[in-house]
């Protein structure tokens, strides 16, 4: 893990800023370019007519793309497809580009790279195109104005020239093809592009014409299907169209409900269909390490939670009313849990903010972990019988903590067995109570965060509405449980805690909340915090 981490932070595959560049070039400028966790600021690419003459003169002699070269990867496809969906997921990066729910949302060409982590190189850029409003219109002009014997790329560069391709307030609104004009430019100086398709779209007769014109670029086209967990999908008769338009290779890559094993058949699907695939290659190489290396960060930052949480006591006098501490003691638990959660979100690349929806606006993400009803809905039952007796036992009344603060049977000496009898023995002596959060509450928390790890991992971040499917054909634990009550979901069964929570028990210096030492805390128990997220990733192994 540590081979890609820079200051403690996990390194991925980022998305560098957007450059007003020249597309054709393979070399960018290393001091204008800036790599962020937080941000991708975008430029859009405008073209000149000098610019656009200089760049079809290029085109006219395409070569394959050269081995070494950063792959240059236009997104292209009609409007409101959901193409900067698809780039938004492909960098992690839920401010690149505008998503909307209307067409047209991206009026010009915006670019990003996909870096190798560890050398820094480029690997992939990608340009993401305006929509293709009105194909068979510009059809209709090329076959009227431009020569059928004359091969695609001379009549797109005709078309290029023309006024129609150039808009300006003298040309009405169907002679106005500058969005068009823009598609064809980024294409022509591109390697390869993959079309973007709406699965819920019947096929049209317009999508036929986007495709003739596309084929004329003389570079490889793959069409990518997104939205394909829709039930309204019409993959079968796109695959059908495509077919006999001698496009065989397709693929499915939907942008909110995201599946990484897609995303590597997407950039195993391009790989084919070129002569120089060095560079996808080893764009999948370190995406697959990033993405195990993502999942081993993120069961460390549950484990070392639920570590600290576990070590938290508090010690008052026997004569003491408890309940005020047991107050103050829930208050932290709920912050300490937001901030996990949060940690989770960032090192996947979601934020909290109004750009695009996260799984922690969801309800099941939201409620009092202390609350007894939500321990019912996960089909966690609260300690009782002779834990509940021995609570008793220190001055506590169990019953009413459990009632009155929702605790689950919040916590004793000798809660469930996990101090020894000697320690308790002890406490009483003295007239001491230690307070501790109760087992029940534990495997409710890890439960929670396992759930909410799932969701990241099969969010894409085009995601904009928080109520959108969090990952296919699975559901939460909490879902689960409200399915079939006898059915158990739990990482652990609540009186079978893992030996580092047990452990944890007796080390209140490990906890921060305790102690108030955070930096101190967290190194003590960090080898546990290894040990325990091996665990969780067994448990919560997709």
């Amino acid at each position: 893990m540590d081979n890609n981490k820079t200051n403690g932070q996990p390194v991925d595959l980022f998305a560098d800023k957007a450059l007003k560049d020249d597309p054709s070039s393979n070399l960018m400028n290393p001091e204008a370019t800036a790599s962020t966790q937080d941000n991708v600021n975008t430029t859009p690419i405008d073209y000149s007519a000098d610019e656009s003459e200089n760049l079809t003169a290029r085109s006219g002699k395409k070569t394959t793309i050269a081995s070494g070269a950063a792959l240059k990867l236009a997104v292209v496809g009609h409007t409101n497809t959901g193409k900067t969906s698809i780039l938004r997921t492909l960098l992690r990066d839920v401010y690149f580009g505008e998503v909307k729910n209307e067409a047209a949302t991206t009026r010009h060409v915006e670019q990003a790279k996909l870096t190798d982590s560890q050398t820094g190189e480029d690997l992939v850029i990608l340009y993401d195109t305006p929509g293709l409003e009105d194909a068979s219109g510009l059809m209709d002009w090329l076959e009227a104005n431009t020569a059928s014997r004359r091969d695609g790329i001379e009549r797109l560069q005709q078309f290029l020239a023309a006024d129609i391709a150039q808009g300006g307030d003298a040309l009405t609104s169907n002679e106005d093809y500058s969005q068009e004009a823009k598609v064809i430019r980024q294409l022509l100086a591109s390697d390869m592009a993959i079309y973007v398709v709406d699965a819920r779209e019947p096929v049209l007769g317009k999508y036929k014409d986007e495709l003739a014109i596309l084929s004329w670029a003389a570079i490889p086209v793959m069409p990518v299907f997104n939205f394909t967990d829709s039930q309204d999908a019409n993959i079968d008769d796109w695959q059908t169209m495509l077919a006999r338009r001698n496009l065989h290779i397709s693929t499915r890559f939907d942008s909110v409900a995201f599946e990484f094993e897609d995303e590597m058949r997407l950039w195993q699907n391009l790989a084919t269909m070129l002569t120089h695939s060095e560079m996808l290659e080893q764009l999948m190489v370190r995406r697959t390490e990033s993405w195990a290396q993502l999942y081993d960060e993120a069961n460390i930052i549950i484990a070392d939670f639920l570590l600290n949480v576990a070590a938290f006591v508090h010690e008052i006098n026997e004569d003491d009313d408890p309940l005020p501490v047991l107050e103050q003691m829930q208050e932290a638990v709920r912050q300490s849990e937001r901030a996990m959660q949060h940690n989770l979100l960032n090192l996947y690349k979601f934020y909290d903010n109004a750009v695009a929806a996260t799984p922690l606006e969801l309800q099941a993400y939201q409620q009092d972990p202390f609350d007894p009803e939500l321990l019912k809905s996960y089909g966690i039952r609260t300690t009782s019988g002779a834990a509940a007796g021995a609570l008793l036992g220190l001055g506590i009344d169990a019953a009413a903590l459990g009632t009155t603060l929702g605790l689950g049977a919040a916590i004793g000496g000798i809660a469930g067995g996990l101090l020894s009898n000697t320690s308790s023995i002890a406490d009483r002596i003295t007239g001491v109570k230690r307070l501790y959060i109760d087992p029940a509450t534990l495997t409710l928390l890890a439960t929670r965060a396992i759930d909410l790890l799932t969701a990241l991992r099969h969010r894409g971040h085009a995601a904009t509405d928080a109520t959108q499917l969090l990952y296919k054909g699975e559901k939460s634990s909490i879902e689960q449980s409200l399915d079939d009550e006898s059915n158990t979901v739990t990482p652990w069964p609540t009186h079978k805690l893992p030996s580092e929570l047990k452990k944890a028990r007796g080390k209140p210096q490990w906890s921060s909340l305790s102690s108030g030492k955070s930096e101190q805390a967290q190194l003590l128990r960090a080898d546990m915090a290894w040990s325990l997220a091996s665990k969780l990733q067994s448990r919560g192994a997709e």
